[in-house]
């Protein structure tokens, strides 16, 4: 009976663990920035030339610069009129908030990106995975998001839409719901 005892317990430890990690996943995904904003959140760039720095302010150093509009990034941190970013490879760095824009973009499974020639992520008709394919995509291809349900997101990229599962890009959070 002992024995039962201590597996249930652990069954019970284990699911308690689990609903913490929920709630404070949750909760990590609720946290307001000093702008009142959610951090984390998913922004893009608005510039055509934006200076990542290692720091806060024009002051600090510039570690890398993006040169093209619309890359998505993910806002980690906010200090006074500066955003720390991150970008789908991990890269981290300062931002001017005015160089970001709140237009939502992804990518298209970077973490793909160099895994063979036949690799390709589908763009569908309708929100589900047995819908025709309009478009079928190389990873790291760059989408403009117009809303996600939580598990497919509407997206359009070189003048063609449709739905693209939400676990198949960067740019939107697992669960996540937005219009």
């Amino acid at each position: 009976m002992r024995h039962i005892i201590s597996k249930a317990s652990a069954l019970i430890s284990a699911a308690l663990l689990a609903t913490a990690m929920l709630t404070a996943t949750a909760h990590a995904q609720a946290a307001k920035g000093p702008s009142g904003l959610p951090l984390p959140r998913f922004v893009s760039l608005k510039a055509k030339s934006v200076n990542l720095r290692i720091g806060p302010s024009l002051d600090y150093a510039v570690a890398f610069r993006y040169l093209k509009p619309g890359v998505p990034v993910e806002i980690i941190q906010e200090y006074d009129n500066w955003r720390r970013i991150r970008d789908a490879d991990g890269t981290e760095g300062w931002v001017n908030q005015a160089l970001l824009s709140g237009d939502r973009t992804a990518l298209a499974a970077p973490w793909m990106r160099g895994k063979g020639e036949e690799v390709f992520v589908n763009l569908r008709r309708d929100p589900q995975s047995t819908a025709p394919i309009v478009a079928r995509m190389e990873p790291g291809v760059m989408l403009h998001i117009g809303e996600c349900n939580g598990e497919w997101c509407h997206a359009e990229t070189q003048g063609v839409e449709g739905w693209i599962a939400q676990a198949e890009i960067w740019g939107a959070y697992p669960g996540e719901a937005f219009k």
